[in-house]
């Protein structure tokens, strides 16, 4: 157990880089959009299983290995109020260096915007958008333990003006697929705003996160539970709404304590895989602290609920993924896969 207590100390060693702001005090939260249908399904967060998926390997650098050589995946967003979002990666093994490597170009396009002057007077028309451009790498130390970056370098553009910056993701994973156990470390958006647009420099979402899954030997199940935001225990934040009630006998304001355990789940994610052969499971996950701040008092409704499917029919593999963000907003994602290597056509 040796190689899994070095992911530990690197995450304890690492994570003290910064205390994580809260919401809305950070740029560049499309770095937090999940980039694959399965990520959505599973809660939005899944740094630790080793497959051939290349989805997961440009999320967790350390995941990438030699059997996404030559994938193709193309996921596809259709956000909230209009937003269109969509994701493009490829991934190649080189056997000579024992690396592989993966390449995404990310974009988020906030639509056209009416310009207007002081006055209210109309002056044409502007439009918003964000790109990612990622390059990441994993080598495999041994036959259980592997390591991985990502060089992110991100852009933000409306109505003339920009800002950018650059970001690294460092991953560890270590698997013993006889035990069907698998566990990561993953430091997320460590990163520089180079460029902004105002006097202000804003911090990047950075995000440690530890993850484990586990596969059963005799039945189809595999599942997953992860730690985020290791950086920062306490995650609550001064909210009237949810934290103040009135008192209906004295009229005073009663201020709700949030107790050891609720602090807790605000950080856990868990999820579950059903494997129904190789050409089709389903998914599940729950995230906590998403219901907890985006749920509707007295109609709290699936908030924080995220689920999907994946198919695999010839050579691709299809997967959707729904997310319950609020009462009024819903993630639905798309994501296409597939080898070129598959398609190569055996001599003779």
């Amino acid at each position: 157990m040796t190689k899994p207590l070095i992911l530990l100390a690197i995450t304890g060693a690492l994570s003290v880089r910064s205390m994580a702001q809260s919401g809305g005090q950070d740029a560049f939260h499309v770095l937090d959009i999940p980039s694959s249908a399965r990520l959505s399904a599973l809660g939005g967060t899944y740094p630790a299983l080793l497959d051939d998926d290349l989805n997961l390997g440009i999320f967790n650098p350390a995941l990438l290995n030699a059997t996404m050589t030559r994938q193709i995946a193309l996921s596809y967003l259709p956000y909230f109020d209009g937003i269109q979002m969509g994701f493009g990666s490829y991934a190649h093994h080189f056997d000579s260096i024992r690396t592989t490597f993966s390449g995404t170009v990310q974009f988020i396009d906030y639509g056209t915007f009416d310009r207007t002057d002081e006055t209210g007077a109309e002056l044409g028309s502007f439009q918003a958008g964000e790109y990612v451009f990622q390059v990441g790498a994993a080598h495999p130390i041994d036959s259980l333990f592997a390591l991985g970056a990502n060089v992110k370098f991100i852009t933000s553009q409306l109505a003339g003006y920009n800002s950018t910056a650059w970001a690294v993701d460092l991953g560890g994973v270590f698997t013993k697929p006889s035990l069907g156990l698998t566990m990561a470390v993953l430091l997320r958006n460590i990163g520089y705003q180079t460029s902004t647009y105002t006097d202000q420099r804003e911090e990047l979402p950075f995000n440690a996160e530890l993850g484990v899954t586990y596969k059963f030997r005799h039945a189809p199940f595999r599942l997953g539970l992860v730690y985020e935001n290791i950086q920062r225990w306490d995650l609550t934040y001064d909210d009237p709404v949810q934290q103040t009630t009135i008192d209906p006998t004295t009229g005073e304001a009663i201020v709700k304590k949030t107790s050891f355990g609720e602090k807790l789940t605000y950080h856990l994610v868990p999820s579950a895989e059903i494997l129904f052969g190789r050409y089709f499971m389903a998914r599940l996950g729950f995230n906590f602290r998403r219901r907890h701040e985006l749920r509707v008092e007295g109609k709290p409704g699936i908030a924080g609920l995220s689920f999907g499917l994946g198919i695999r029919v010839s050579k691709f593999h299809l997967s959707y993924g729904f997310a319950k963000y609020h009462l009024a907003g819903t993630s639905n994602t798309i994501t296409l896969s597939t080898r070129f290597s598959d398609f190569k056509r055996k001599a003779g």
